[in-house]
């Protein structure tokens, strides 16, 4: 990025009398010839300290002020900040010391260069001559490892992220002058930048630190136009151990200007797409809503999924099988088998007539063993997590939202105390589209395996391909050492920190380790024109799935990361030894009905993988554009899944109509590729938004004269208003529903909704009900008489007893989104689980 820099500090200071340039704590001050106002201030100047000297008992010390009226222009011409004044008191005994030995020697001028000097404070003159080198990161976690690791040889402070963005008040953008970004400083940083900036001026190397992405970079530019660092090192940290921070450090490179064009181009893009339609949709519908470029396109795939649904019709078929065994077994030891073909042609069952009529003719026919095959099938595993992949299996595994999975990872990465070796990374960069791992990860990976499974189930240091268009510019997410093992650092880490970090490491030893290897035997079966197939697997050779997953997981993972487990998994029947030629007997005909199933909803989960599919946003992004659709109350989650509400109806069909650009997936994709080829150098980042801009802005001046206002029909409820007696209505307003009388303006009654479940709190003589309220955290169930009873839970109360202690039931959902009813006590519940857990596995040894 072209910066201009100005070789003229902005404004005078005062401390510039001399004709000699003076030099404090490595800045130049601009020579200046003194005015008689000038002298009359130095030789007063000069009294005073003579003065002092003569008293040297004398506890009281003159106060020397210096005062800098100096603008602070950015050096990239975007930010102007409000000059400053400063007052510095000078330390009493330094002043008299030096004072003593000079007064006899120096002129007024001199004395103006020593008074100058001491404006400066004593620890950055002392900070200044140890020559400590500065190193700037993002986080204090972050700092608090680098700090260790940098063994006193440098300083590391925290800019506690972004420094600079654009105003929340105004655009913020000049779109006549090449669309040049007005950056402020965002409120509540100055004390934090001035921290940084004496530490600046104090130091003789600068490093900034911060995330190794786009975000990063545009956070290292800032700062070094803030801090005025003429010559920043810009380092990257994959990962935070020792070998990484001595690596970074020795090899330190230039900003990437490449880097800060493509994060400016996604700011300015999306400020001009979402500061647009914003005020559109308050003109039009209701205030309070926003707009995104990559935020509308997720609210349109969860609207159109949803529409399918609603539009399907579903179909009837029906399958047919048999259970059959041996003809000398029994039906305990029976297999099932499944209609397959009649002469060849796949059997379609429409009805139970067509199934039982099949039924009819099979009876007439022997079942004779056509054929047996085995062969031996290779199950590679699959690649380390990707941001996506993290985000979907802690979904699918853990029942983890996507911002919560990121915020843990992000502590993973900065550092966790980890007793005697101390404050530590466990896993490397957590935003990443590459599956790519370091050879000194994969040799490692190799290493851990031989010595703990043998040699046999070691992968050889297996790397993965990068597919599609993808920025690798980091590689997987992984530990940063297999050494670090879950169940060591299980006592140093909180409960789902410890969940997170033991599915990424058993996703990435699984990855570097050998194939499983499965039997496959199938049995074919023919009954007169019929065919009959059976099907049954063994494992030979566990392979990665001793550590991740039974096969079954790792089929569904493969299918779908967020549906349920495969049918028929469980309780599957093994076949026997059957021979060609071979009569089998039919105990049981099979017929089933079924019908199709409409397309599933999303949930955050599914929505991240076809948004990676897609081509709509990157690793950053996946967890703030679902986490702002349903902070703005467009999509709500029921029962796990993503449902667009009417309001979210509304919007989409708006944007949809007037902005098709805006809402098209292939459009939006072919934008992230523009970004990526900013950050490549190959297209200019202004060029890139002009081409987007002037046919949008043209599109949104027609739709703001052509788009009528949307009246949102208000919900009517069975309340009424115990002012007016009218009933009660529930509006939208800024911060969400809320109940209000319809006979506004004339009775304005309004009040929070409440929803009371009818099941009665649980406590012992409390008496009320519980109802739905809602947190920071989500939705739960609080008592109504609150605050005199306390009671609270975060699972849907039902109206029914535990049979076996008789207390509350709740409404729970397994990892695959499940729903299962629980005894509220947690004890109870997990006393019922065991035991219908020994219940299966008598029932399984019985058979």
């Amino acid at each position: 990025m072209a910066v201009s820099r100005s070789s003229k500090p902005a404004g005078k200071s005062a401390v510039s009398t001399v004709k000699k340039t003076t030099k404090t704590s490595g800045t130049k001050s601009s020579t200046t010839k003194k005015t008689k106002k000038d002298e009359e201030e130095t030789s007063s100047e000069t009294k005073e300290v003579k003065k002092t000297v003569r008293k040297p008992a004398v506890k009281k010390t003159t106060v020397k002020k210096t005062v800098t009226d100096t603008e602070s222009v950015s050096e990239d011409n975007q930010t102007v900040e409000p000059a400053k004044k400063t007052v510095r008191k000078a330390a009493p005994k330094t002043a008299a010391s030096k004072t003593a030995k000079t007064t006899k020697k120096v002129t007024a001028a001199k004395t103006t260069k020593t008074t100058a000097k001491k404006s400066t404070t004593s620890k950055t003159v002392k900070n200044a001559a140890s020559g400590k080198g500065l190193i700037i990161v993002e986080s204090p976690a972050k700092a608090r490892t680098l700090e260790k690791y940098s063994k006193g040889k440098y300083r590391v402070m925290a800019s506690m992220g972004h420094v600079r963005d654009l105003p929340k008040s105004k655009l913020g953008i000049d779109v006549e002058k090449a669309y040049t970004p007005s950056y402020i400083t965002i409120r509540g940083k100055k004390e934090t930048i001035e921290a940084l900036r004496k530490a600046a001026q104090a130091s003789s190397k600068i490093f900034l630190a911060s995330d190794p992405d786009r975000e990063g970079e545009a956070i290292a530019w800032h700062l070094a136009q803030l801090l005025k660092v003429e010559n920043p090192m810009r380092i990257e940290l994959h990962e935070i151990t020792q070998n990484a921070f001595e690596d970074a450090v020795s090899n330190p490179r230039v900003i990437n200007d490449n880097l800060v064009n493509a994060q400016q181009a996604r700011r300015v893009l999306d400020r001009l797409v979402g500061y647009n339609l914003s005020p559109l949709l308050w003109r039009k519908i209701t205030g309070g809503l926003s707009a995104g470029r990559v935020q509308s396109v997720a609210l349109k795939l969860i609207c159109d999924r949803q529409r399918d649904i609603d539009a399907f019709v579903p179909e009837e078929y029906w399958t047919l099988g048999v259970l059959a065994s041996k003809l000398q077994h029994s039906e305990k030891d029976a297999f099932e088998a499944n209609l397959l073909k009649k002469k060849s042609k796949k059997v379609e069952i429409s009805d139970k007539k067509g199934a039982d009529e099949i039924i009819s003719e099979l009876k007439k026919s022997k079942f004779i063993v056509k054929s047996v095959q085995k062969k031996d099938k290779k199950q590679n595993p699959y690649p380390p997590f990707r941001t996506s992949t993290l985000q979907q299996e802690a979904h699918r595994k853990l029942g983890f939202k996507a911002q919560k999975t990121m915020a843990i990872a992000q502590e993973l990465y900065e550092g966790v105390d980890i007793g005697a070796e101390g404050r530590v990374g466990l896993i490397t960069y957590m935003r990443t589209d590459s599956a790519r791992v370091s050879e000194g990860a994969r040799a490692e990976a190799d290493r851990f395996i031989t010595e703990n499974y043998g040699k046999e189930y070691s992968g050889g240091g297996r790397q993965f391909a990068v597919k599609g268009r993808t920025q690798d510019a980091h590689e997987a997410i992984r530990p940063t050492s297999l050494y670090r093992t879950p169940d060591h650092l299980r006592q140093y880490l909180k409960r789902d920190t410890y969940r997170l970090y033991e599915l990424i490491w058993n996703k990435f030893l699984a990855s570097q380790m050998a194939p499983c290897v499965l039997e496959i035997t199938t049995v074919d079966i023919e009954a007169g024109e019929y065919l009959f197939r059976a099907n049954d697997s063994r494992v030979k050779f566990p392979g990665f799935t001793k550590v991740y997953g039974t096969v079954v997981d790792v089929e569904a993972e493969n299918n779908n990361s967020d549906e349920e487990e495969k049918s028929g998994a469980k309780n599957k029947r093994r076949l026997p030894d059957l021979v060609e030629g071979e009569e089998v007997k039919v105990h049981k005909y099979l017929p089933l009905q079924h019908f199709t199933q409409p397309p599933p909803a999303f949930t955050e989960a599914t929505l991240i993988k076809m948004l990676e599919e897609k081509g709509i946003g990157r690793p950053s992004t996946y967890a703030p554009i679902v986490d702002t659709i349903q902070k703005r109350g467009y999509v709500a989650i029921l029962e796990k899944k993503l449902r667009p509400t009417d309001l979210g109806y509304k919007v989409n069909d708006l944007l949809a109509e007037f902005f098709p650009d805006i809402l098209n997936v292939d459009f939006t994709a072919g934008m992230e590729n523009k970004l990526d080829m900013v950050e490549e150098g190959k297209e200019d980042w202004v060029q890139v938004i002009d081409k987007f801009f002037v046919p949008f802005n043209v599109t949104l001046k027609d739709a703001d004269q052509k788009i009528p206002k949307v009246e949102m029909e208000p919900e009517m409820t069975d309340q009424v208003c115990e002012k007016c007696g009218k009933p009660m209505v529930i509006k939208r307003g800024r911060f969400g529903k809320f109940m209000a009388c319809s006979g506004f303006p004339d009775c304005k009654n309004a009040k929070p909704i409440v929803v009371d479940t009818g099941v009665p709190c649980p406590e012992d003589g409390c008496g009320g009900t519980l109802i739905e309220k809602g947190s920071r955290k989500g939705k739960f169930y609080g008592c109504s008489n609150y605050p005199n009873c306390k009671f609270a839970t975060w699972y849907k109360p039902l109206n029914e007893k535990c049979s076996v202690c008789g207390k509350m039931v709740t409404l729970k959902f397994t990892k695959q989104g499940r729903p299962y009813k629980a005894c509220i006590d947690n004890k109870c519940a997990k006393m019922k689980m065991e035991n219908a857990k020994l219940q299966k596995e008598q029932e399984k040894n019985q058979e």
